[in-house]
């Protein structure tokens, strides 16, 4: 069983990690223009905050701070979301690219409130 927790949790990390690294090169290929730079920006500061939260998590010093730094990273995922849906809306940057990387987001997030939940006692 504690097995099966960490290879979950070693996966999970890769997984965030390359979404991640597929953000910073979605953002990189955003149309050069006033509006694009600043959603690009503020994408690229929650999108990598999710992952600094999530591996911030496993140094925290009680469980209290542990489910904070998730929390943290469920805030950041779901500004992340807000940003994403607000470029494929306004038709900047790869569609397909978009799509994938807002499907994936909502797959991590997902596996985050459940934690948060998981942790809380309530689920």
């Amino acid at each position: 069983m504690q097995n099966d927790n960490v290879k979950f949790k070693n996966e999970f990390k890769k997984r965030l990690y390359g979404w991640v690294l597929r953000l910073i090169k979605f953002i990189d290929k955003l149309p050069k223009d006033s509006v694009s730079d600043v959603m690009g920006k503020q994408l690229l500061r929650s999108g990598t905050s999710i992952l600094a939260n999530y591996i911030e998590a496993n140094s925290a010093s009680s469980r209290k701070d542990f489910i904070n730094f998730f929390t943290h990273s469920l805030k950041s995922s779901n500004e992340s979301k807000v940003w994403l849906t607000l470029l494929r809306d306004s038709e900047k940057g790869d569609r397909n690219e978009l799509e994938w990387l807002l499907k994936e987001l909502i797959e991590i997030s997902n596996v985050l409130a459940s934690s948060i939940l998981t942790l809380k006692g309530k689920k």
